[in-house]
């Protein structure tokens, strides 16, 4: 058992839609990570996604709508949703997701990354 500060483990990350490693529970990942621009459209076809918005503001993407998050706010995405992730300025995410779960879903490109611990 250790505790996380997460402002300290944001400051240590320098690059953006990467997301990192910080705690698991279960069979759980949680993830930090810094947004900024726009995401590939993609879906996960077995893993719920639940993004907690730290600083900033999250715009999340449906093919028929929109939701916005701000500060202190989360959704969560159920798996097969098809979404993208859009951050107009810096933002901060705390994600809380299946160690199974690849950051770009169903979707491999220059943006899929395998999370690493911080």
């Amino acid at each position: 058992m250790e505790v996380v500060n997460l402002n300290d483990k944001l400051a240590r990350i320098n690059d953006f839609w990467h997301p990192r490693i910080v705690a698991e529970l279960n069979d759980m990942h949680v993830k930090l990570v810094r947004l900024e621009g726009e995401f590939v459209w993609h879906h996960h076809e077995e893993e719920d996604e639940l993004f907690l918005v730290v600083k900033g503001r999250l715009r999340m993407q449906f093919r028929d709508r929109e939701e916005i998050l701000e500060e202190g706010e989360l959704l969560v995405v159920p798996h097969g949703v098809e979404h993208r992730p859009v951050a107009d300025g810096e933002t901060h995410v705390l994600l809380l997701e299946p160690k199974t779960t690849l950051n770009t879903g169903n979707v491999r490109n220059e943006r899929t990354v395998e999370a690493d611990w911080i």
